[in-house]
């Protein structure tokens, strides 16, 4: 069996994404919301990607931090807390936004409508064995 590769799982699935309108027609991810986010790198300064399920509260687009329910918060979770500035593609549109990681009560409502809206995130809670950050991606004028 061949090695898994990330990154070339990722450029296939971004490739698809932007044949498609923005949408993932095949593989595990077909039919999921996804966006690409563009953000520094809180360490190297460099560019980073992550691409991400979404949900969305008016303009705004909703991610969770879950990594798939592991006991750690993704590594783009430090890097927006460096710089909340990144990049969002998302239906074949691409515009500058503003991370804002969500606590408390706000978080609670934001991650019950995800959840409801995207059923598998429930599990990751109970299997991480943390609380799954929020953040609100807020659109920017160019």
């Amino acid at each position: 069996m061949p090695d898994w590769d990330p990154g070339t799982f990722e450029s296939k699935l971004i490739e698809q994404m932007r044949a498609n309108g923005g949408n993932v027609i095949g593989g595990p991810l077909a039919g999921h919301p996804l966006l690409v986010m563009t953000m520094v790198g809180a360490k190297s300064g460099e560019p980073r990607r992550a691409i991400l399920t979404y949900s969305r509260e008016g303009g705004d687009y909703i991610v969770a931090g879950s990594k798939g329910g592991a006991p750690t918060d993704p590594a783009w979770i430090g890097n927006l807390k460096a710089n909340p500035d990144v990049t969002i593609e998302a239906g074949n549109k691409t515009f500058p936004a503003r991370a804002t990681i969500i606590d408390g009560a706000e978080r609670d409502r934001l991650w019950d409508a995800h959840v409801a809206l995207l059923p598998h995130f429930a599990e990751y809670p109970k299997k991480a064995g943390r609380v799954i950050p929020i953040v609100r991606l807020t659109p920017r004028a160019a």
